[in-house]
């Protein structure tokens, strides 16, 4: 009987302190994430400073520099943010960028997923998709104008050709990087190709391909808004040319300011999805 009785004890002891241990390594993670939190916000607001020094402090009294501060761009952005305006250009821009990633995803997975597969299609492609890659998105603007004309057409082909790349290379990573006992295992269960493509193949490249969105969706995010200068009449590129022609210097850094938040905003969902399905890769 006091055996038994021993053993209750020293279970429970080992689960009180188990229990200890578990509240221990939650409150260091909710402090490390204030830590976190805390840290970012000083160094926006360090960031801020900074400006307001160049623009305020350090420019002349009749200097250019003052016409950006932020003493006038941020109140600007509150304003804009009130109205409809500035709210119709993000939906445009965010409609565009989506319609840019669809595009390479359809083209990027697929291809991905065949040079990673196969030895021959690698080394018959990875010297024309290197040198693709390395030209720069925007180089291709006027040959997109000439081809597409103008409108949402060439955008979409120039934020595609951005995104494609990181997308293709990372599908074609995780192809490589799966384990072979895996597709071995598939074989020996007598799965068919597309079963092992659907069941083994693109759930063990998911990361990847996820990784490679994220990348992809802060390239178009970048190269969107020279993009929305090609004469379109909407978007946050075709607005900014719009605050500057009207000369109106606030309104064009509060456009700049709104562009920083939503390209920051982007990244972070898209961390928050790719910790959600492969946390090994966030």
């Amino acid at each position: 009987m006091s055996t038994f009785a021993d053993r209750t004890r020293h279970s429970d002891a080992f689960s009180s302190a188990q229990r200890a241990e578990e509240k221990a390594a939650t409150r260091a993670r909710a402090m490390g994430r204030l830590i976190h939190i805390v840290l970012g916000v000083f160094g926006l607001a360090l960031l801020l400073v900074l400006w307001w020094i160049g623009t305020d402090l350090l420019a002349g009294e009749r200097s250019f520099a003052r016409r950006f501060s932020p003493t006038t761009a941020l109140p600007t952005l509150v304003t804009l943010a009130a109205g409809p305006d500035l709210w119709h250009h993000i939906l445009v821009s965010l409609k565009r960028v989506l319609i840019g990633l669809g595009i390479a995803l359809v083209i990027g997975v697929p291809v991905g997923l065949l040079v990673g597969a196969s030895k021959l299609a690698e080394a018959s492609t990875t010297p024309a998709f290197q040198f693709l890659r390395m030209i720069s998105p925007l180089s291709w603007m006027p040959i997109a104008v000439m081809v597409f004309g103008v409108g949402d057409a060439p955008i979409s082909f120039l934020l595609a050709f951005a995104a494609v790349w990181p997308i293709l290379l990372n599908t074609a990573a995780g192809v490589r990087q799966l384990d072979p006992h895996w597709l071995l295992l598939a074989r020996s269960l007598a799965a068919t190709g597309w079963e092992t493509l659907i069941r083994v193949i693109v759930p063990g490249v998911l990361g990847h391909v996820l990784t490679g969105l994220r990348l992809a969706i802060g390239i178009t995010w970048i190269v969107l808004v020279p993009c929305e200068m090609l004469g379109v009449q909407a978007g946050l590129g075709y607005f900014i040319l719009d605050t500057r022609d009207r000369l109106a210097y606030p309104e064009l850094m509060a456009t700049v300011i709104a562009i920083g938040i939503i390209g920051y905003g982007l990244d972070v969902l898209a961390r928050s999805v790719v910790r959600r399905f492969d946390p090994t890769t966030a």
